[in-house]
């Protein structure tokens, strides 16, 4: 028995063994893929077109911003207060204050209450007050901010971390986007400096400044989790950066810096179930708030392209039925009477799969891409209609006040 044993011992010790030295000079690798990011900066507006049914151009320039130099990436740092005292004297606090009807007719016929306050006065109104946060971007003392945070104000005060206050009037507001324009009146005014877009990647350090609670001007630190998120159903026209710096209320409006200091964002929006932050952020790319800012400021309106037609995207199962030589396309539901999409020849039915020589992922980017083209540019659109693939150019217009956007399910109401 002890014979048989040790027979079958010593093989399995020599097994284990071999094991152990193959194990450790097997080679290990590794393969890492670079990645890389890309934006287009969008085009300047042009100047409004003479349309007797629009509003006149203000009478004043683009206001003057500062660009920063580029992003210096180097090894994490231990501290970001450089950063955050080139930014955070420019990030102020917005109060917002409106009077609203009260319609509770308990309170109407209170005799107390029309004792002290008179019938049918006082007592009918009530005082609603809103806070959020803004960014100097001109010494002109132009504010951006979100439209949100001001909408339906009857008085906007505006205040500094060096403690002075003023009262803000609005410029003007594009609630496609969220985006408003304020103006103060202040001599020397701490001007914020805004990164060129294409100075933006993934994993960046980012920081947010803002007043959340309205405790006070605060910092909170993440990264830029993601760029050109859209499809959240917050604005028709979407393309934020991710972030996971905590975002809170009241941090609306307020800055989101790179590790320099410079503007990349401003902050609008959080995923929450319970109401305050849980790691996922929203901000809007500030090549996108400039834009904004510059036709609020020149023009009193956002100029936007617009080729006159409603789509959808087109499922895979209509995809595969209709032969498509593309991975994404849209359908045209609806051609506007006169549109540029009509008079170029555009029929419902046809199916879109580029716009400017760009092809179609979602009917989401073609709505920004369109947004982006200049009115009067010619657009060459390629498109299938009864099994052929053709090339129709379209002379853009200007998207009038009212118009529907490209549906998609994220922008219905």
């Amino acid at each position: 028995m002890r014979q048989y044993l040790a027979a079958l011992f010593w093989p399995i010790i020599s097994g284990v063994l071999l094991a152990v030295v193959i194990l450790n000079y097997l080679p290990s690798q590794s393969e890492s893929a670079p990645s890389s990011s890309a934006s287009t900066a969008p085009q300047s507006a042009p100047p409004a077109r003479p349309d007797p049914a629009l509003p006149p151009p203000a009478e004043r320039d683009a206001p003057d911003t500062r660009t920063a130099e580029p992003l210096t990436r180097t090894q994490g740092q231990a501290s970001y207060s450089d950063a955050v005292e080139r930014a955070a004297p420019a990030v102020v606090n917005i109060y917002s204050s409106k009077i609203v009807e009260n319609k509770s007719k308990e309170d109407l016929s209170n005799p107390i209450i029309d004792r002290f306050f008179g019938k049918g006065t006082s007592a009918r109104q009530r005082m609603l007050s809103s806070l959020g946060s803004g960014v100097v971007v001109s010494e002109q003392g132009y504010i951006l901010t979100n439209n949100h945070v001001i909408e339906g104000a009857d008085e906007i005060q505006v205040a500094l971390r060096d403690g002075r206050e003023t009262i803000a009037h609005v410029i003007g507001a594009d609630p496609d986007t969220d985006l408003a324009v304020l103006k103060i009146d202040l001599d020397d005014l701490p001007v914020a400096s805004l990164a060129a877009d294409h100075d933006i990647r993934v994993g960046d350090v980012a920081l947010a400044i803002g007043n959340p609670y309205g405790v006070g001007q605060t910092v909170t630190m993440g990264i830029v989790s993601a760029l050109g998120r859209n499809h959240l159903g917050l604005n028709a026209y979407e393309d934020f950066i991710q972030t996971d710096a905590a975002i809170n209320p009241g941090n609306s409006g307020g800055a989101l810096i790179n590790a320099e200091g410079a503007i990349i964002g401003i902050n609008t929006a959080i995923f929450s179930r319970t109401g305050g932050s849980q790691g996922i952020g929203f901000a809007i790319p500030i090549s996108s708030a400039q834009r904004i800012l510059d036709d609020l400021v020149t023009q009193g309106r956002v100029i936007r392209g617009w080729l006159g037609i409603e789509a959808r995207e087109v499922s895979p199962r209509l995809a595969h039925a209709s032969n498509l030589n593309a991975p994404k396309a849209i359908m045209v539901s609806k051609v506007i009477d006169n549109g540029p999409a009509d008079k170029a020849g555009i029929k419902a039915g046809d199916i879109l799969i580029a716009i400017n020589d760009k092809p179609l992922m979602d009917a989401q980017a073609a709505m920004m891409d369109i947004a982006n083209v200049n009115p009067g540019q010619a657009v060459p659109v390629s498109l299938y209609r009864d099994g052929k693939e053709m090339t129709v150019s379209i002379k853009a217009a200007e998207r009038p006040a009212g118009q529907p956007t490209i549906q998609t399910p994220s922008n219905k109401k």
